[in-house]
């Protein structure tokens, strides 16, 4: 019994440690965010104090709700939240807009946060172009899909009707498509073995299988947003916020007033794919 409750003694403190640990980095970065010359950047960059003091608040509350982001950079926190404010994405993780992940740069023995972009960002910037009739992706299921028609991309799917036994039937494949105003429409389909060859190339983490990555904590999720990324990149029409999105999903960014590049940097100097911007490795 001495034993057990030492352990548990041991533990608690532990935990209450690490708790004194964080609420120290938060407020720290708090303490950081709202410094007069960080306030002075924000306002600059976002045109006047009112929204600095509405996206500091957002950012703080970001950050406090994500123990992990506080052992980030700050400046690489704030640039990346500059982003999603620039492309009007919210930085929520109960909306999924997109997302602030801390990344080890080996490099410089620093945490950074990355800007990564979530399926229903895509998804977001697509609508609001004004272009599309209709967009969606959705996982297929076991005994779904009847027909499938790889020139077109097409497929013929009876869909489950009982939710509760589609949500626990084993995932197949993934389906996307769009239809714009004009009437043009695309649509394309991969299989689950093809979509986990896709994150095996693509994502250094995922390969590693060591549970810290998103494909590995929500692999639906990558998923849609490989369909979405692949539909609108090669098919679509694409706005200049998908453009920039498109172009600085999975990167750290740096601060407009940095004395280094304002080009994003792609973290742990990773060898992209041209056509679809995705990490093949890290180097």
């Amino acid at each position: 019994m001495a034993t057990t409750n030492s352990s548990l003694i041991s533990k608690q403190t532990t935990t209450t440690k690490a708790n004194a640990v964080s609420k120290a980095q938060n407020l720290n970065f708090s303490h950081y965010l709202k410094s007069d010359a960080v306030q002075k950047t924000l306002a600059s960059t976002l045109g006047d104090s009112i929204k600095a003091k509405t996206f500091t608040t957002s950012l703080i509350t970001a950050v406090n709700t994500n123990r992990e982001l506080a052992t980030c950079e700050p400046n690489s926190l704030i640039s990346s939240a500059l982003l999603g404010e620039t492309l009007k994405l919210s930085p929520s993780p109960q909306l999924g807009h997109y997302y602030m992940v801390p990344f080890k740069d080996n490099k410089t023995g620093t945490t950074k946060a990355t800007f990564q972009l979530g399926w229903k960002g895509y998804y977001q910037l697509a609508l609001r172009s004004g272009q599309y009739r209709a967009l969606n992706a959705i996982a297929i299921k076991q005994g779904e899909l009847e027909e499938y028609n790889p020139l077109t991309g097409e497929i013929k799917v009876n869909l489950l009707s009982d939710l509760v036994a589609r949500d626990k039937a084993p995932t197949i494949g993934y389906y996307a498509y769009f239809e714009l105003i004009n009437g043009f429409k695309q649509a394309i389909y991969m299989t689950r073995e093809q979509m986990v060859a896709h994150a095996e190339k693509y994502s250094a983490g995922y390969r590693a299988h060591k549970g810290y990555t998103f494909w590995e904590k929500d692999f639906d999720a990558m998923a849609l947003k490989t369909m979405y990324r692949q539909l609108i990149g090669k098919y679509g029409i694409m706005s200049i916020e998908m453009q920039q999105a498109f172009n600085n999903d999975m990167t750290v960014q740096n601060m407009p007033n940095d004395n280094e590049t304002s080009e994003p940097v792609y973290f742990d100097n990773p060898v992209y794919d041209a056509e679809t911007g995705e990490v093949i490795e890290n180097g």
